[in-house]
């Protein structure tokens, strides 16, 4: 199932499922469902609304605008710590990204002003559906409700004149997400599947998930055992090798580019860059 937000013409953004098969959307409103965090809440939710849409008649939105927090984990690729001058960590690199970074498929990169070096991260995300505190590692598969595609946008500029990351990764439109949740059922291995990134149509990330140091269980087991995890956490769980930090030169984003995140079996994340006004 992928679980998305969507909108009509003149009508508020409600939860849905989409159909890739038949390009048709399932409206889950009717079913007493105001947010997708409700669906997730719940379970996998009511399906049997029979309120039908063409996705050609719809716009698609950041498929969980309101998660209650977003965990990010840095430098979770070997070669992407290798790339950024860091040590592998042997303990998760754990920073938040805030609920008003968010925005959908579609939706514009703004570059603010007062950053010189904002760049691109693809990464792999998770979303909760059952919350818990200490949850052992072996149990993971009980707590998640499905995945998704985040863009960390980064201001690095921000972020090295600090220790601490947060800031530089919260600025409004640095959190692309989407275009669906898809829900674990469809993902049988969240664990081997390919990663990347392009801009303008050049393949700037390329990887597996694989490659990750700290894996979903171990994620879930370390952050759950410092606080308690809810349902609708999102936990994006870190980017591959080939982001402009890395690259000599830098490699920057610029106003004008487009910028497409794919993830196998998640589907592509596209958004257009453009400067802050």
């Amino acid at each position: 199932m992928k679980l998305i937000s969507f909108s009509t013409a003149n009508a508020p953004v409600r939860p849905g499922i989409l159909f890739d098969d038949t390009k048709t959307v399932l409206d889950l409103s009717p079913n007493g469902f105001k947010s997708t965090l409700d669906v997730i809440a719940s379970g996998t939710g009511n399906t049997l609304a029979t309120s039908r849409l063409s996705l050609e008649d719809v716009k698609l939105h950041a498929p969980l605008p309101n998660p209650p927090r977003i965990f990010a984990i840095g430098l979770n690729y070997r070669d992407h710590a290798k790339e950024s001058g860091m040590e592998i960590p042997t303990t998760p690199v754990v920073f938040f990204k805030l609920a008003t970074a968010i925005i959908g498929p579609g939706d514009s990169i703004v570059l603010p002003k007062n950053s010189t070096q904002p760049d691109y991260e693809a990464e792999f995300a998770f979303v909760i559906g059952k919350g818990g505190y200490r949850i052992p590692a072996a149990s993971w598969r009980d707590h998640v409700y499905g995945y998704t595609i985040v863009n960390d946008v980064s201001a690095r500029d921000v972020q090295f004149s600090s220790t601490q990351w947060s800031m530089s990764k919260c600025f409004p439109t640095f959190c692309p997400l989407g275009p669906a949740i898809v829900t674990a059922d469809e993902i049988p291995d969240p664990h081997n599947l390919q990663i990347g990134l392009s801009i303008d149509g050049e393949q700037l990330q390329n990887s597996n998930t694989r490659e990750l140091v700290f894996n979903i269980p171990a994620l879930i087991e370390y952050l759950s055992s410092i606080t308690p995890l809810l349902p609708g956490d999102i936990i994006s769980t870190g980017t591959p090798p080939g982001v402009g930090l890395g690259r000599n030169p830098k490699r920057w984003l610029k106003p004008g580019e487009t910028v497409t995140v794919s993830i196998e079996g998640l589907g592509s994340l596209t958004n257009p860059v453009v400067a802050e006004k």
